[in-house]
Order: C-alpha cells, then structure tokens, then sequence
C-alpha cells in the first residue's frame, strides 16, 4: 500500500487468534482480514497511546490495519455547535480516505457515532458522494463492538488482580448502543472485579463543546460522576472515550482522587501482556 493511501502492517496471528479457528459473526459475514482503523482528533492529540493499544490488539486478533494518514477529524465539534457547512467540509475530505470494502474500527463511542448516524442525514441525498458516504457509515464499528460483536475475541488475563469501574459515554450507549461490549469485555478477565457506580447511566458532563458552553453544568454533572466512581473504591476507571476521561480525570484529580481512568484498548493491551 502506497504512503498516501495510509500505512498497513502485516498481520502475524498470535495467542488466542492463532490458535482458534476464525469465526462468523451472525450479522457481519465472514471475519474481515483487514481493517480501518479512524483513531479520532483527541486521541491523536491527547491520548495516541489508546489508538496504538487498539491497533495491537486487531492485530493480535490476525488482521492487517490500514491507518489512512490524511485523517483528521469526523466533524462533529462544527457540526454539534451548529455550523453543518464548516463540519461538511471535514466529512468530505475523511469519506474519501475509506474507499475499499472494509471495516472501519473507531475508538470512541461519540465519533463512531457521528459517522455512523449523522453522517448521512449532514451530506443528504443530493450530495455527489452520497452513495459513498452511505456504504462508508454502514462499515462503521465502535472498537469495543467490533471486538465482541465482529471478532467474538476471547481475551486471556495475564494481568494481577485488580477492582475497576467503567464510563460509558452517552454517544457509545445512547447512538451506539454499545455499553455493554465494554463491559462484556472487561467480564472475560478473570483477575478482574467490575464494580458498579451510582449514576451509571448519567452523562460525565463533557459533551464536546458543552462543556465550553456552559462550563458551571459541566462542572456540576462532572462533580457528582467524579464521586460517583470514586465511591466505588476501584484502583481504576476505565471508559471507551477519550473526551469523558479527560474531564473525570481533571475533575478527580482536582478533587483530590487518586483514581484516574484509562482508555479500554490501553487497558486491555496491558491485561494481555505477561507481568514484568
């Protein structure tokens, strides 16, 4: 694959992939050989670590990753703020990097959504790629559903015991309807305890642009999802979103909290590996 078209390593099957049988997803077909990966503008910016440990672990599952270089963002800042036009202008250029007939893995609830659901109703159907961007948001899989629901992976913990607490963001549960592959996940680690919060189903208060808009209700929801989860007593947080641990983590860390989350795929990795 050419350097504009995105890097690709080859896949080299290990663990569990190599010695399974590949498997069918009911839904999906047959199990894809290779995959997109959309790492998204804050895990670029603040997180890559999270988008490296989501590589890793598809490639571990034997499937070659296709990381497009050109990508940016998936226009969601413009367009939940009210400026379609300027996020159009972004969508167009990210369409046109998903050209071949594979899945697309997105790291994070909310931008998975966006791309999945709104995508299409922000082009419309007298837009000249409609077509394309209809097949391009039906190939869309937030990261911890592609792992369950595509790849049906069987994770084996190599990791000490531990007690964590899980975040879903509202794009992942609401417009994804994905909360529970997170927590289908975390369930098949065997040193793991998945604690249960208070407001599991309430919004961390971040909200993209929100947060900036009315700072004093962010804050406000973020303090008592901050409390929420450290209530719990558990040694981490995890969540499959970028933009709702970087608030939890700030509004834990300056209220003292030692607790502090981490991205599911940089999580995971580190349960796969043998301890040091």
């Amino acid at each position: 694959m050419s350097h504009s078209q995105g890097h690709a390593r080859p896949a080299a099957p290990t663990g569990n992939a190599a010695t399974r049988p590949a498997r069918q997803e009911e839904a999906h077909g047959a199990r894809p050989h290779t995959v997109y990966v959309f790492g998204t503008c804050l895990i670029d910016l603040f997180d890559p670590e999270a988008g490296l440990s989501a590589i890793e672990i598809l490639e571990r599952e034997g499937l070659r990753v296709v990381f497009p270089d050109a990508q940016s963002c998936c226009g969601q800042p413009a367009y939940t703020s009210g400026y379609p036009a300027e996020a159009l202008a972004v969508a167009e250029r990210q369409v046109q990097l998903f050209s071949a007939d594979w899945p697309i893995v997105v790291p994070s609830g909310s931008c998975a959504g966006m791309m999945k659901h709104h995508w299409p109703r922000l082009f419309g159907p007298d837009h000249p790629l409609a077509a394309q961007v209809a097949a391009v948001a039906a190939r869309v899989y937030e990261f911890t559903e592609f792992l369950v629901r595509v790849l049906d992976v069987r994770l084996q913990d190599r990791g000490p015991p531990t007690r964590v607490v899980l975040h879903t963001s509202c794009s992942a549960r609401r417009e994804m309807g994905v909360h529970l592959t997170s927590a289908a996940l975390l369930g098949q680690l065997t040193q793991v305890e998945v604690l249960h919060q208070e407001r599991e189903t309430e919004c961390c208060g971040f909200g993209g642009t929100f947060a900036l808009r009315h700072p004093e209700l962010s804050a406000a929801m973020a303090k008592d999802k901050a409390e929420a989860l450290a209530s719990t007593g558990a040694a981490q947080l995890v969540s499959a979103d970028c933009g709702c641990l970087a608030n939890l983590n700030g509004t834990l860390a300056r209220a003292g909290s030692a607790l502090q989350g981490q991205h599911i795929a940089t999580f995971l990795k580190s349960r796969l590996e043998p301890p040091t």
